[in-house]
């Protein structure tokens, strides 16, 4: 059997083994399909195959994300805390941070130079960028840099069904154009404004990738149900108590009327939405 053929086999039957979690494992809880995952999630990283696709709303069942970065100890914290250390624990996510370091020149790995034409400051070389990206080919790579396109909720959700993200962090005055060119899908910035480079930005689409995962976040419905889904802000919360130090919830809001409730909410979205962020809004 050819190789191709191999990995089509192995791929099918662990998307078929996927599908059929519920059935065959739906008595030993929790644990027993937290090892099957991991199980089948160790094959598939071992022959460098695509993670199956479940059935729901075309997510995988499993994202790998690996993070190439000259700063890799920056995400020792982000990758232990809340729903990232738990998405991983369960088998759902998986991430790598690649020391970008290691494919430096020389005897003190070199990762960047002065910039051709002159100016200030140094630029990340191509050769370490290309010898560290290469093999991670059949991901989506991502250039995380101030020059990038603003990032969208709408760039995590279609981030969040890929099987393979890569993230790379820019630093200094920028990144050799030719691994943009070459090496790189999208080019993708925080805002408008400048960092110390890209990890934080790495950081904040780790969280929001791995937040849309089914089975991380407790209540799913909470993902579908916040600012930029439909296009405006979320409305203004409330919780207990009603009342403190005179300052009162809204009427509406504990009066059990579910219609009015969702009224009043819909002209909060847009009241909210008109007063911080006009330029979100539609023109007439």
């Amino acid at each position: 059997m050819s190789l191709d053929r191999l990995g089509h086999s192995v791929s099918g039957g662990a998307q078929r083994l996927f599908e059929s979690v519920p059935g065959s494992l739906g008595s030993v809880g929790p644990l027993g399909r937290l090892i099957y995952r991991r199980v089948v999630w160790a094959l598939l990283r071992t022959v460098h195959l695509p993670l199956p696709i479940s059935g729901g709303g075309g997510y995988p069942v499993a994202v790998r994300i690996t993070i190439v970065s000259i700063f890799p100890e920056f995400f020792t914290s982000p990758l232990q805390t809340s729903l990232v250390a738990k998405a991983q624990a369960e088998g759902l996510l998986s991430v790598d941070v690649v020391d970008l370091r290691t494919y430096g020149k020389g005897v003190h790995r070199q990762v960047d130079d002065a910039p051709f034409g002159g100016g200030p400051g140094m630029v990340m070389m191509v050769e370490p960028l290309a010898n560290a990206l290469e093999p991670l080919a059949g991901t989506h790579r991502i250039l995380l840099t101030p020059a990038g396109r603003p990032l969208e909720q709408a760039m995590l959700d279609s981030w969040a069904r890929k099987d393979a993200l890569t993230l790379v962090c820019g630093r200094y005055e920028g990144v050799d154009e030719r691994v943009a060119e070459h090496f790189i899908e999208e080019e993708v910035s925080l805002g408008d404004f400048v960092l110390l480079g890209g990890e934080v930005a790495a950081a904040a689409i780790v969280e929001g990738v791995v937040r849309l995962l089914p089975g991380v976040v407790g209540n799913p419905d909470s993902v579908q149900h916040e600012s930029f889904r439909d296009g405006l802000l979320e409305e203004p919360q409330y919780t207990r108590p009603a009342e403190f130090r005179g300052w009162t919830v809204p009427a509406v809001l504990l009066s059990g009327d579910h219609a009015k409730v969702e009224e009043w909410r819909r002209e909060q979205r847009h009241r909210r939405t008109r007063s911080r962020r006009p330029d979100l809004v539609p023109p007439d």
